[in-house]
């Protein structure tokens, strides 16, 4: 849930109530490398000053997290699921394991394969920033 007034207070709805950017970026994990955020608007900012709100996407890598996947609107939850297995599937490397390193190109191939079957405006919904 976004936080205009006060960005670090946007956070995410689990199952166990609200975890907050601040929560995220107080945390002490080891070397956060890939977040996949299905929500919908993670990447979308303020609109009356779109250059200097901070996102959940953009608040993930300001956390540490060296590579997010957010969404830019709205997404179907059947056409989330499908996205994020096809993607899930493309970043593991040939040994077996998941590489943040290679997200951008997951995203990618997983677009790509589910064309013929997932409408434009749902397939382009997912971004890649960083690594």
């Amino acid at each position: 849930m976004p936080n205009r007034k006060q960005p670090f207070e946007s956070s995410f709805a689990m199952r166990d109530g609200p975890l907050t950017i601040r929560e995220i970026m107080e945390s002490h994990w080891q070397n956060p490398e890939f977040a996949f955020l299905s929500a919908c608007h993670t990447t979308v900012g303020d609109e009356s000053s779109p250059d200097e709100a901070i996102h959940l996407a953009a608040a993930m890598q300001f956390s540490g997290f060296r590579s997010v996947i957010g969404s830019m609107w709205s997404v179907d939850d059947n056409v989330a699921a499908q996205i994020t297995s096809a993607f899930y599937n493309n970043l593991v490397d040939g040994s077996g394991k998941l590489d943040c390193t290679r997200a951008a190109v997951a995203l990618h191939k997983a677009v790509k394969t589910l064309r013929k079957e997932i409408p434009l405006e749902q397939r382009i919904v997912f971004v890649h920033i960083g690594v």
